[in-house]
């Protein structure tokens, strides 16, 4: 028999976190998410996405034992900006057994009724930053801190209850060119003398400063038409700051200006920190932090975390001079490939970047919608 708790005390809650490292402990490609950054993300004093959110965490027992979890969430700020009524759901995991998963989705589904809501989606978290997308193809290439994986049989399990596809995200890893890559480098140098656009590159963290809250507003502005999107608030443009500054390697953090000074678009990379993050299994103490600092130094592959560019000047060659400029730093530091994030199938004007390039499509991730 299945019995399914809501948990609300920190022990569950860590619990909760921790169950699918125990289900994926022998699969090979499962990376794990930093601990103390999904315990922060749940915490309602933590996270200031529970200014428009609210959630409910659920845990499936079969005879004592943990075999699935489920969070529901609703955001406020969505269904207003789309005048929706949906419920999300994120932080599925479980075992094959479609009766656990029948019985999670159920308190997702009496909490949508409860509350008058009439649709389901997910996987989807709180926003944008957020994990979002069901694996549905790539199941044995190695995933990533920041995407979730998931095992061959939870597609199957919600079609099983009535769920269909509402949006696909595509992944792809773009492999370096041995020199900068002629085109891209000619075109670069066209649009540079064009436009008047300049390059900035800091030299140390703190010169950050002036540049990050114009960076989230081209976020905000630039990413706003896309799914699921809520703008990212000043609260939680700080506790990404304090999350992320340390994985910044100012090689690979490019800052674009106009003519006038400025910043018109960026682009982010950092070293992939896959293998350091699953010998520690999330934990960055006592030794996870060591592992991760030696990763950050030592590296071939790159996460491509992000490219925002004003809506004014998208289609005016401010992506082409950013990914020129991200390759010459890749080839300086020997790296062979990028993985990048995501990539609404959709969105051809984020797909079509990587013409230019040697690359591989390699996973997809799906959205998931059930009207109740």
């Amino acid at each position: 028999m299945v019995v399914v708790r809501e948990i609300k005390e920190k022990r569950d809650i860590k619990k909760f976190i921790d169950f699918p490292n125990k289900l994926y402990k022998d699969n090979p490609y499962y990376i794990p998410p930093f601990f103390g950054d999904e315990l922060n993300t749940l915490n309602k004093e933590k996270n200031a996405a529970y200014e428009y959110c609210e959630t409910k965490f659920f845990l499936a027992y079969r005879e004592g034992k943990i075999v699935g979890r489920i969070c529901a969430l609703i955001n406020h700020a969505y269904n207003e900006k789309k005048n929706l009524r949906q419920m999300r759901f994120c932080r599925f995991d479980v075992i094959d057994d479609l009766e656990v998963t029948k019985a999670l989705f159920q308190k997702v589904m009496d909490w949508a009724k409860e509350r008058g809501l009439n649709q389901i989606i997910g996987p989807i978290g709180f926003n944008d930053m957020d994990k979002q997308g069901m694996l549905v193809e790539g199941f044995e290439e190695e995933g990533s801190t920041f995407t979730i994986y998931n095992h061959p049989y939870y597609p199957r399990h919600l079609e099983a209850l009535g769920f269909s596809k509402d949006v696909d995200w595509v992944e792809y890893q773009i492999f370096m060119p041995k020199d900068r890559g002629e085109k891209v480098n000619r075109l670069a140098n066209v649009i540079s003398k064009r436009y008047g656009y300049k390059v900035l590159k800091l030299k140390k963290r703190k010169e950050m400063g002036p540049y990050i809250k114009k960076a989230f507003d081209i976020i905000n502005e630039s990413f706003s038409p896309l799914y699921g999107v809520v703008p990212i608030t000043d609260k939680q443009i700080d506790t990404i700051i304090k999350q992320y500054v340390t994985l910044i390697n100012l090689d690979f953090l490019i800052l674009v200006t106009d003519k006038d000074d400025e910043l018109i678009g960026f682009g982010l990379l950092a070293p992939c920190l896959n293998a350091a993050t699953k010998k520690s299994n999330g934990r960055l103490f006592p030794f996870g932090i060591l592992r991760a600092l030696r990763a950050l130094k030592k590296f071939d592959v790159l996460d491509m975390y992000l490219i925002a560019v004003k809506p004014a000047y998208q289609n005016l060659g401010v992506n082409a001079l950013i990914l020129s400029e991200g390759v010459k730093a890749a080839i300086r530091h020997n790296v062979k490939l990028a993985e990048t994030g995501p990539e609404l199938e959709h969105n051809t004007q984020v797909r079509s970047q990587w013409k230019d390039f040697e690359y591989r499509q390699h996973k997809r991730r799906r959205c998931y919608k059930l009207d109740i």
